[in-house]
């Protein structure tokens, strides 16, 4: 038997995405593997000031999910992200880009 019959959950996928950012990664994951994931998407499509102090304005407080794609834009956002994410002990993958804060923020391998 297999996950689509309901034996096993199947693993949920956070793709948190800046302005559109990561639609072909969702669709590519849809067509590529339709039923096989539970994908959440959380979209931040306003514009943002060049300095967030206060990230729960734009990030959900409580992050649940086996695995979040991060295509963030905004390095504020970046570096809380994987912050959050460390803290849950959450694998994040993330477009590369270089950050100051992401030698000082790991996630755990997957």
């Amino acid at each position: 038997m297999n996950k689509a019959e309901g034996l096993m959950p199947r693993p949920k996928i956070l793709v948190f995405q800046e302005r559109g950012s990561g639609e072909k990664k969702v669709a590519g994951i849809e067509h590529y593997a339709p039923g096989e994931f539970r994908l959440e998407v959380f979209s931040i499509d306003e514009p943002l000031p060049a300095l967030i102090d206060d990230p729960d304005c734009y990030l959900p407080e409580k992050i649940e999910a086996d695995l979040v794609l991060g295509f963030l834009r905004h390095p504020d956002l970046v570096a809380e992200l994987f912050r959050r994410c460390r803290e849950a002990k959450i694998p994040l993958v993330a477009s590369a880009r270089k950050h100051p804060a992401t030698e000082l923020l790991a996630t755990p391998p997957i």
